[in-house]
């Protein structure tokens, strides 16, 4: 049973955004968009792979749902009377913008307006993420401290143990006091640690840079995870905003009120107060242990690594939390969503905003399997100067380290989500001599560590329309509509049309050839012949286009 949160007199509702993750689920649930599994489901071996099966299975991301299981056990059989999420953050662009309250086309908008425009948060008193605490002797034996969450293993056959994936790291800049908000893998080792992965990217994640500092000093880091939370705030982890920027400050903008703050109850640092779960702990400056294998969103498994350790001081949650997990490892999945909804409109602003880069339509972060990072598809209008398009391509290759390894440019006919276009676009619109630029001295950027480990390089390619180019040779479109209708009535199966599905021209066609079509359609081809008739003439050799010949 969920509970609906009261709202605090502290706080004005100013949007549809909701306070906390519980009234989100009850949100996805007026909406459609939330199935409840009741039955028995092992979280060890079943959970994960049962919804992992609506982005491996051929569904469409509109038929996607957030998932919350009931009835959960453990592989050694204990029951856990706590529920888990899966897949109500971010399974589908819908799931993430109800968690937004904004419609989906306004995701960027109101990123944009955020970052610019933050909204501090307020302290709460009596808040409900402490209304149970863990602490001391109850967080160690068998049965106690984190084997008491419903923690499921993401990758079962792969990885080394249950993790907590949906995360929000909270640690603070021993120097300038700036908070930051990460979303890192955490490990279960024991009852009482945790091992946590803070990436060492280029620059470095926020949590990464404040421990090289606590190192330096030689004193241990607080931290506190947050597992289950508001959806604004939860997202602020995945956006990766700038270093100094404040997150829980950004979360409020996006919600349209001060998101509620209180100290944690062992460590000198702010949580959510609305929050599910927190967990409080020390991470040690300087002894690492290894962490993994775990399945990553790059689609491979993490192979073991050094990473922090992180001793446990804490557990507090609600009297009826309910435990989130999402859905990481091959794309499409849960982490590629939460990123690629916000990136996309990131890039298209920096591009047409920053960069004033003429043209630019659309950019698309190629999802399935490569994870959105590496290949990215940008689309410009008809006719847009060769000298604005690499310009797009070059900006949308730097603006972040770890994206933007291959980049495409199409024009605005070829749909960059498709593919199967694009490759289309390459095959009959890119000079590979002319067309393509390969820049060297590119950091690796997220991926497997294994094999060959220096640098990498950037393909930046032209792919899109230079000069016209005769029609797509598919019936026009009145013709396909009017087939689809019939194709209906027959009961036939349910088609997924993907674009192109009809033809049209791409500038290279004439009103003679124009008037062919409308003859051939009405039976009147004979028509044609007559007048093709009157212009034969010798001399030349087959397949000469009539354009030479006749000086069109």
């Amino acid at each position: 049973m969920l509970e609906r949160p009261t709202q605090s007199k502290e706080t004005t509702r100013k949007s549809r955004a909701p306070a906390d993750f519980q009234e989100h689920l009850a949100n996805l649930e007026a909406a459609g968009l939330l199935v409840r599994i009741d039955r028995e489901v092992n979280k060890d071996t079943e959970l994960h792979p049962l919804v992992r099966w609506q982005f491996q299975g051929g569904l469409d991301e509109d038929q996607r749902r957030a998932f919350l299981f009931t009835n959960v056990v453990g592989a050694d059989g204990r029951r856990f009377d706590m529920p888990v999420a899966v897949g109500a953050l971010s399974a589908s662009a819908r799931i993430y913008a109800l968690g937004m309250g904004c419609a989906v086309d306004d995701i960027g908008r109101a990123w944009t307006e955020a970052i610019g425009h933050p909204v501090p948060p307020v302290t709460a008193a009596s808040p409900p993420c402490q209304e149970v605490v863990i602490a001391g002797d109850d967080l160690r034996g068998p049965g106690s401290g984190l084997a008491r969450l419903p923690v499921p293993v993401s990758t079962p056959g792969f990885d080394a143990a249950p993790y907590l994936t949906a995360t929000l790291c909270v640690t603070r800049d021993p120097d300038t006091g700036v908070r930051n908000m990460g979303t890192y893998r955490a490990q279960l080792k024991a009852t009482d640690r945790l091992g946590v992965r803070m990436a060492s990217r280029i620059g470095g994640a926020g949590g990464y840079l404040h421990w090289q500092k606590y190192r330096v000093r030689k004193e241990p880091m607080p931290c506190a995870i947050v597992v289950g939370c508001a959806p604004v705030v939860a997202f602020t982890g995945p956006q990766k905003l700038a270093i100094d920027c404040d997150e829980m400050g950004v979360a409020g903008a996006l919600a349209g009120y001060p998101i509620r703050t209180a100290k944690a109850v062992t460590v000198d640092l702010e949580v959510p107060a609305d929050a599910e779960i927190v967990i409080e702990g020390l991470i040690d400056p300087e002894v690492l242990e290894p962490e993994g294998p775990f399945g990553e969103s790059h689609g491979h498994v993490a192979l073991e690594d050094f990473n922090m350790s992180m001793q446990v001081t804490a557990i507090t949650h609600r009297r009826a939390p309910v435990f989130v997990s999402i859905i990481s490892q091959v794309t499409p999945s849960e982490s590629s969503v939460i990123k690629r909804v916000a990136y996309e409109p990131m890039f298209l602003v920096h591009l047409r905003d920053a960069l004033s880069v003429k043209g630019i339509r659309k950019v698309v972060l190629h999802e399935p399997l490569s994870n959105i990072r590496p290949v990215i598809f940008l689309q410009f209008a008809r006719g847009t100067p060769q000298s604005e398009v690499w310009r797009g391509l070059n900006g949308a290759s730097v603006l972040k380290a770890d994206c933007g390894k291959i980049v495409i440019a199409v024009s605005e006919d070829v749909d960059p989500r498709n593919a199967d276009a694009v490759f289309w676009s390459l095959a009959y619109r890119a000079h590979m001599g002319d067309d393509v630029h390969v820049v060297p001295h590119r950091s690796g950027g997220h991926g497997p560590k294994t094999g060959r480990r220096s640098g990498d390089s950037t393909l930046l390619i032209d792919a899109t329309l230079k000069a016209p180019m005769p029609p797509l040779a598919l019936p026009a479109r009145p013709y396909m509509e009017r087939a689809r209708a019939m194709w209906e009535e027959l009961g036939l199966p349910p088609l997924r049309p993907q674009p192109p599905w009809h033809g049209y021209s791409l500038g290279e066609w004439d009103e003679a050839w124009e008037r062919f079509a409308v003859r051939a359609v009405a039976g009147c081809w004979e028509e044609n012949g007559v007048e093709t008739f009157a212009r034969r003439r010798g001399g030349l050799q087959p397949e000469t286009p009539v354009r030479e010949a006749e000086g069109k």
